[in-house]
């Protein structure tokens, strides 16, 4: 879940925009966007916003010159503080930037401009006179644009224009002839002819030409509007070849731009800038920031940027954002996702956190956070969850961190937006949103039970309700408009199937629209039935209505549309240039006053549309322009000022003073101009608009300023305003109340007082069924009344709603919020108080505070009980942890902050909860997963098996699991693993070779492995080895010197026979006193048959046993350290003691008496030869010998210590009893621990 960018408070929406100029130049820079107030149209993702120029949807852009400006006002990276309430050109007429007048984009210092010396007294933007507008403006960036330009396409950016306005003589002439701007002719829409008019007033204007530093290609403005005539230009080279600037110009203008200072030798001569903000408390302050890839380093001004001191940083800040009230106070974000505050405005910086999510920490809001310093973030755990944290900024220590939400949240859902603050929780199946109103805790958000959204995303928040978006499972370019009460907990359906449009940028538009100045008017458009249709609500979406087309056209014929067969339909598309005016335009100023781009029909279409407005909110139209024109409010929304589309250029506007019955036309340009976008003044005193754009492909950026104060004859007085009375379609009543507007009087040429009031009366009405719309869990049905979904139990009460308390039994309908009617069927509708009745428990629900049903071995496990019905202060709360142990609580209150147990053993424990009260009781169960960490696995099988013969295979963990560990193996060739939840396997090798096992042990989060190679055969022959004492000395007992030992014990019997290599193996058993075995395995061929290899197994033997018996085996462990390698015999020996690292000799001893009496036994039964050396064949219906070790990976499990096994003494009892029972011929079956084995 997330904020929309253009779904801030009020649907109002302030831009700051990076802008680019060519189609190729997109794909290098990102957007960055920052969101105050936010106008309508509603924007849904704003991630990479790329700025292009509306054109017809089939037209393809067409790459310009690698040029971008941008135009910012000072004080803009902050975060929201107010709302603007005026929704001109997608962007608030307060958030347009305007340039002083005469000022002179020059890049180097000028003389001023002959133009200049009347109006020095121009600021930036005045705000006097527009008190409902916020202090702060968001990011403003305007971009080169069009399709328009083919024809300059292949030239791009060489350097110096053209069209040269670098020099004063040039720049004069282009200046006297923008100087005097003429008015043309008046044309009346009513008599539908021009009238040519020589008396009308002149616009005086006057144009600069951004030069210098002629190849850079990255022009960005930055001005303050508080009573300073200081304008600062950053100029960049960007280089397309290696994606970065490599050089940059810092300018300052102190006279409204008429001359110009390069500031490099107060910043750094060779210092390259990459952005700059300005403190929006005190736009004096002002902090450069430094290319990174040169260095990292702040440069702060206190004096609008005369002076600078450097500071070096150790991290590269990727954003900023200022506190709302106190001017030093900052957050930083860095490139590595860390958090950093300061309170010296940028001086010194001290990390919150180490890892919180982009664009997701907020300051805190006045009047519900305690501390002023507080910060709200999105931070990451380190084994990668997220959580929600609140800390203060000098002071964020682990130890003084907060968690309002008890448990994980979805990575990019945090919003903290006026009272409320949303979040959304990791579910494997449906998503779940929380939200806490005025900081309270947080409680589940309530949407219809079946809407299932795969998408949400939060509207506004200003209007005491929550508006939210939501995109439904079987959605999937349409969303549903959903309001909540007051709380935002409880959401019901205002409109479905709200149309999205996506962006030049791929960002997706929802075509919802807030009318600036009149309380709950929204337009939207909706698909239904295949088609797009414009609608209309004066209630905040408890009724639409399809728009009224005009009854003529601009011609004066009688146009013929009915409803509902056909109607007016208007684009919703917010400009994604900021300085465009999109294709829908209202101001809060101008109440009633509505311009869009349309078309008349019985669908939506983006051809054949015109320019329609309406003078009375939506009630009536009619049609201005046949094309698409950008139109903006001047003068407080007294006058309309209109521009073609820019795809030519034009030299011309369009001026009306009677909401569009009547247009004059001025020239404000000698020279036809491709206009980018335009300015317009948002203060009282000034009456100033700027256009900027280019006269060519080539040319340098032009800017031309026109004082359109000259076209008011007066200021206006009582006498030129009259009362305007909002409706709908006859109906008085809007929102519960009768509303009365001042506006001036169409067609006088009087300049607006900054002091009249725009809503001169508001009654409230009685309250009518319109006024209600229908509750959570009801729907409107066809007569109009509201009844219960079918999923939906009115009778439910909640659980808080205790025996002698009183509640509200909703009557199906709740009042649209901030409507204001009285009386009437005020009392029918609204819910009536009740008494709780007694009722038993039902709809107890058990869950973890973090959603998980796993827990790590003795961590505190958090209990959530929750109860839909029944209640809570009389019903008694019983929960059996499945260890053995349980609590009671005698009602639901005491467990509101969770059960906390921790378990002491692993396994998966049964965790019942029961509510029980006299009228009955409810139960509930959860299964909860308990584990440790797996820290070793060792794999138990046998080193060489018989083939056909069934073998047992055991995987070994430490610390041991009881049912928590899930195995998978891999045995053979097998592609695919074999899954057990016990950690033994038997398994049958049809095939003779060397086969792998692999097995895989996996706990909670923790997977380990350990692989082993088995050799399989039709027989083999074995040999038990033992060696001098003076080796156990140096035994660590770890496998990798049990590997070493049997490479060297198999390099010293290969010594005295020339049996070979790959026939050989020997395995070096666990433990101390250190033993062996060796394997005599058999040729792979075995053509000239079985009895002919048998005897050469029995000669080997023979050989090796010789030498052995006569101490020929030996090798050198270290400088002066032999070890000889014996037979085991059987001979009369005392018993060895139980000490871990007894004799050697005795071990010894002991083995040669053992052997020694089932020499004799062997030799009666199975006729052998020689009684020590055992023959495995198939024929053998004894269970083949599982004396087994480790090759290879294997042996890089960790260690397992000697106490870990059966001591020595045990060893030896089972070893010899085995033998007893067996004979010698399986002497060397034993549950000695693995062995180590070393082969080829």
């Amino acid at each position: 879940m997330e904020t929309w960018a253009g779904f801030c408070p009020g649907l109002h929406l302030s831009l700051g925009i990076w802008v680019m100029i060519a189609a190729h130049t997109l794909q290098n820079v990102k957007a960055e966007i920052t969101c105050a107030s936010c106008p309508s149209p509603v924007q849904l993702h704003l991630e990479e916003l790329q700025l292009g120029m509306r054109t017809d949807p089939t037209e393809e852009p067409t790459p310009l010159k690698n040029i971008r400006v941008e135009f910012r006002e000072l004080g803009v990276a902050d975060q929201n503080t107010g709302v603007d309430d005026d929704h001109e050109t997608g962007v608030s007429a307060k958030d347009i930037p305007q340039f002083p007048q005469d000022v002179s984009l020059d890049g180097v210092s000028t003389k001023d401009d002959a133009s200049g010396s009347s109006e020095k007294s121009h600021r930036g933007n005045d705000k006097k006179g527009e008190p409902e507008l916020g202090e702060d403006a968001a990011l403003r960036r305007a971009r080169r644009s069009g399709p328009e330009f083919a024809e300059f396409s292949e030239s791009g950016w060489t350097g110096r224009s053209d069209v040269d306005a670098g020099t004063s003589e040039d720049r004069g002439s282009l200046l006297d002839g923008h100087r005097q701007g003429r008015s043309e002719f008046r044309w009346n829409r009513d008599e539908g002819r021009g009238n040519n008019r020589q008396d009308e007033p002149k616009l005086t204007s006057s144009t600069f030409a951004l030069t210098g530093d002629s190849a850079h290609n990255h022009a960005v403005v930055y001005w303050s509007e508080q009573n300073s005539s200081v304008i600062l230009i950053l100029t960049q080279l960007y280089d397309f070849h290696i994606g970065s600037v490599t050089e940059t110009t810092l300018w300052r203008s102190t006279d409204y731009g008429s001359t110009y200072e390069r500031m490099n030798d107060k910043v750094g001569s060779k210092t390259v800038l990459s952005y700059l903000y300005a403190c929006p408390t005190n736009k004096r302050k002002i902090m450069v920031l430094t290319d990174p890839e040169f260095e990292s380093s702040v440069l702060i001004s206190s004096d609008e940027g005369a002076s600078y001191q450097k500071y070096r940083l150790t991290f590269y800040i990727l954003s900023l954002s200022f506190h709302p009230t106190e001017e030093d106070w900052a957050l930083a974000y860095s490139h590595d996702q860390k958090l950093y505050s300061s309170m010296d405005f940028g001086r010194k910086w001290q990390l919150i956190h180490e890892h919180v999510t982009p664009n997701r920490f907020y300051w805190s809001v006045s009047g519900l956070d305690k501390e002023p310093d507080l910060v709200h973030m999105e931070a990451h755990t380190p084994d990668g969850s997220v959580q929600y944290v609140t800390c203060r900024a000098q002071m964020c220590t682990e130890a003084n961190r907060n968690y309002p939400f008890p448990g994980y949240i979805d990575i990019s859902s945090l919003v903290v937006q006026d009272d409320y603050i949303f979040i959304q929780v990791p579910t494997s199946g449906r998503a779940t949103y929380y939200v806490s109103y005025k900081r309270d805790s947080f409680i589940q958000i309530k949407l219809p039970k079946y809407s299932l959204p795969k998408d949400l995303h939060i509207v506004s928040t200003d209007e005491k309700q929550v508006f939210a978006a939501v995109q439904e499972w079987n959605q999937n370019d349409t969303y549903n408009l959903y309001l909540s009460d007051t709380r935002g907990i409880y959401f019901t359906l205002a409109m479905e199937n709200v149309k999205t449009t996506r962006g030049t940028g791929g960002n997706q538009m929802l075509d919802l629209y807030e009318v600036a100045g009149i309380k709950g008017m929204l337009i939207a458009n909706k698909r239904q039935d295949n088609q797009v249709k414009t609608f209309i609500t004066y209630n905040k979406g408890r009724d639409w209505r399809l728009l009224q087309a005009p009854a003529t056209d601009l011609d004066g014929n009688d146009i013929h549309c009915i409803l509902p067969f056909c109607s007016l339909h208007l684009q919703l598309r917010m400009s994604e240039n900021p300085y465009l005016s999109g294709t829908i335009s209202t101001k809060s100023s101008a109440p009633g006053v509505i311009v869009a781009t349309g078309n008349i029909g019985a669908e939506l279409s983006y051809n054949n549309v015109g320019m329609f407005i309406s003078s009375d909110a939506g009630n009536s139209w009619r049609q201005i322009f046949e094309e698409e024109h950008n139109v903006w409010f001047l003068d407080k929304g007294g006058a309309l000022v209109a521009v073609k589309q820019p795809s030519v250029p034009t030299r011309h506007l369009w001026v009306s003073f009677d909401e569009g019955r009547q247009w004059i036309q001025h020239s404000f340009s000698s020279v036809p101009l491709f206009v980018d976008g335009v300015l317009v003044e948002a203060g009282a005193e000034n009456q100033i608009m700027t256009f900027f754009g280019h006269f060519s492909h080539r040319s340098e950026w032009q800017l031309i300023k026109i004082d359109y104060k000259s076209i008011f004859s007066r200021r206006c007085t009582e006498e030129d305003y009259q009362t305007w009375h909002l409706h709908n379609q006859g109906e008085p009543c809007v929102m519960g109340q009768k509303q009365i507007y001042m506006k001036r009087r169409p067609g006088n040429y009087c300049m607006l007082g900054k002091d009249y009031s725009r809503i001169l009366s508001a009654e409230s009405c009685i309250c009518r069924a319109h006024d209600f719309e229908c509750d959570y869990g009801y729907e409107r049905r066809g007569d109009g009344n509201c009844r219960p979904a079918f999923w939906f139990n009115p009778s439910t009460v909640s659980r808080s709603c205790s025996q002698g308390q009183n509640y509200l039994n909703s009557t199906g309908y709740r009042k649209v919020v901030l409507n204001n009617c009285t009386k009437g069927v005020k009392e029918m509708y609204t819910a009536r108080k009740q008494q709780c009745p007694n009722r038993p428990p039902k709809g107890l629900l058990l869950t973890t505070k973090d959603g998980k049903l796993t827990a790590n071995l003795g961590s505190n496990v958090t209990f959530l009980v929750h109860l839909d019905e029944g209640d809570s202060l009389r019903t008694n709360i019983q929960l059996d942890f499945g260890d053995g142990t349980a609590v009671s609580y005698s009602n639901l209150s005491w467990t509101e902050e969770g059960i906390k147990h921790v378990y002491k053993s692993a396994g998966i424990f049964r965790v019942t909860a029961m509510a029980e009260n006299n009228l009955g009781y409810d139960t509930t169960t959860l299964f909860l997963h308990v584990t440790c960490p797996v820290e070793h696995v060792q794999l138990l099988a046998p080193f060489v098996v018989i083939r056909n013969k069934e073998v047992n295979i055991t995987a070994v963990v430490l610390p041991s699991h009881s049912r928590t560990v899930t195995y998978f193996w891999w045995l053979g060739n097998n592609t695919e693993p074999v899954i057990s939840l016990d950690g033994s396997i038997s398994h049958t090798f049809p095939n003779e070779g060397m086969h792998t096992i692999t097995v895989q042990v996996a706990a909670a989060n923790t997977i380990l492995q350990d692989s082993k190679t088995i050799a399989v055969k039709e027989f083999f022959k074995s040999l038990l080895l033992s060696f001098s004492p003076n080796l156990d000395e140096f035994n660590p007992d770890i496998p990798e010197w049990r590997q070493d030992v049997g490479r060297v014990i198999k390099k010293a019997l290969l010594q005295v026979s020339d049996f070979p290599e790959e026939q050989v193996l020997v395995a070096v058993f666990p433990g101390v006193p250190t033993a062996a075995e060796l394997f005599l395995l058999p040729h792979k061929n075995q053509s000239e048959g079985k009895k002919k290899s048998e005897e050469e197994l029995e000669q080997v033997s023979d050989i090796i046993v010789s030498a052995l018996n006569q101490n020929l085996v030996e090798f050198e462990l270290k400088p002066g350290v032999r070890v000889i390698v014996y037979n085991t015999q059987l001979t009369l020996a005392p018993l060895v003691d139980s000490n871990p690292r007894h004799s050697s000799s005795a071990m010894l001893m002991l083995l040669s008496v053992v052997f020694l009496g089932l020499a004799v036994f062997l030799i009666y039964k199975f006729k052998r030869k020689i009684p020590w050396i055992n023959i495995y064949a198939e024929v053998n219906q004894e269970k083949e010998q599982e004396m087994i070790g480790s090759v290879g990976q294997g042996d890089s499990t960790p260690k397992i210590t000697l106490s870990e096994f059966s001591t020595s003494k045990e060893l030896m009892e089972k070893e010899l009893d085995a033998r007893v029972k067996r004979g010698v011929g399986n002497a060397c079956e034993s549950t000695r621990e693995i062995p180590n084995c070393t082969s080829v």
